[in-house]
């Protein structure tokens, strides 16, 4: 079972806390306001009230032993620093952190956070990226390099089977799934013979998946 330890619980924190917890994984949920610690209580695996700035406290707490940590106190870059500070001195192996803007993001790196999310700004490229492809049904980013896009099979590839396109080769991507309807088929068989109907659920860097939409 994976273990997270995330701190701050405002929209952001709490949300992502009960999405883990519901994913099956240990989740220790810390805030410094009572408030917004007891409303997540019997959503997570343990929630408690208490201050990441002191490094003491999570390492009472047992911070080093979860695998990962999620700094969601986007909003007060000063918190954010130290809890960082904190986890990183106590060992913890892969930080998440959230930011408010690109240079509270550029801070949290040079203090070794692993990942800097700035949540708005993804779900606003997310959109754009949605919005200015009219063949993508969905977009699911993965990193900055890589994503998972959803588009209906192209016309070029219909009657012909995955081994035939050899798209993994050719374009630099892999096919992971094929909707059709609610029927999904993941990791299809390589005689799978593509229909006009079928949605395929490509896998990609940046590039190849753009490369995949002008098919």
């Amino acid at each position: 079972m994976k273990s997270y330890i995330v701190i701050g619980l405002g929209r952001f924190g709490s949300q992502a806390a009960k999405r883990l917890y519901e994913l099956g994984c240990e989740v220790l949920a810390i805030d410094h306001n009572s408030e917004l610690v007891q409303p997540i209580a019997n959503q997570v695996t343990q929630a408690v009230v208490a201050d990441a700035r002191d490094k003491e406290v999570l390492r009472a707490l047992g911070a080093k032993d979860f695998q990962c940590a999620i700094v969601a106190i986007g909003d007060n870059l000063a918190d954010s620093v130290l809890a960082t500070m904190n986890l990183k001195e106590l060992g913890v192996p892969y930080i998440v952190c959230k930011a408010s803007d690109e240079t509270h993001r550029q801070v949290l790196l040079k203090l070794g956070a692993d990942r800097v999310v700035i949540p708005e700004q993804e779900h606003a490229d997310r959109l754009a990226k949605n919005l200015s492809s009219p063949n993508v049904l969905d977009y699911i980013e993965l990193s900055e390099e890589y994503g998972i896009i959803e588009i209906p099979a192209p016309k070029a590839w219909v009657g012909k089977s995955l081994k035939e396109l050899n798209v993994r080769a050719k374009l630099g991507v892999n096919i992971i799934a094929v909707k059709k309807g609610s029927h999904i088929n993941v990791s299809p068989a390589a005689d799978y013979r593509i229909e006009a109907e079928d949605v395929m659920v490509v896998l990609g860097d940046t590039a190849a998946l753009d490369a995949v939409q002008k098919v």
